[in-house]
């Protein structure tokens, strides 16, 4: 698919702004509601827009994430597990 300045510019609203109304989209994109709405489609259908979603701000959801990490060390000495612990510590 050849993309011209106004899809990029749609693809770039949509990125920061996924709840947009098509109006607004559209008004923001200097086209009329009906040439917006075709393209938003064909973006759609070309696989270029995967879907619409919300970003969750975890800090205020939970004051931490637990992971869970599978790792393997060389050889299992004392040094090795402080070495490895010393650089596990490095991330919050």
């Amino acid at each position: 698919m050849q993309l011209d300045q106004r899809d990029l510019d749609i693809l770039r609203v949509l990125s920061t702004e996924g709840r947009i109304t098509k109006a607004a989209l559209a008004d923001r994109i200097g086209l009329s509601p009906t040439p917006c709405w075709d393209r938003l489609k064909k973006l759609e259908q070309a696989g270029l827009i995967e879907g619409y979603g919300a970003r969750i701000n975890l800090k205020k959801l939970a004051p931490h994430v637990t992971v869970f990490v599978a790792a393997e060390i060389a050889d299992h000495t004392a040094a090795s597990f402080r070495a490895f612990e010393a650089a596990m510590q490095r991330y919050d």
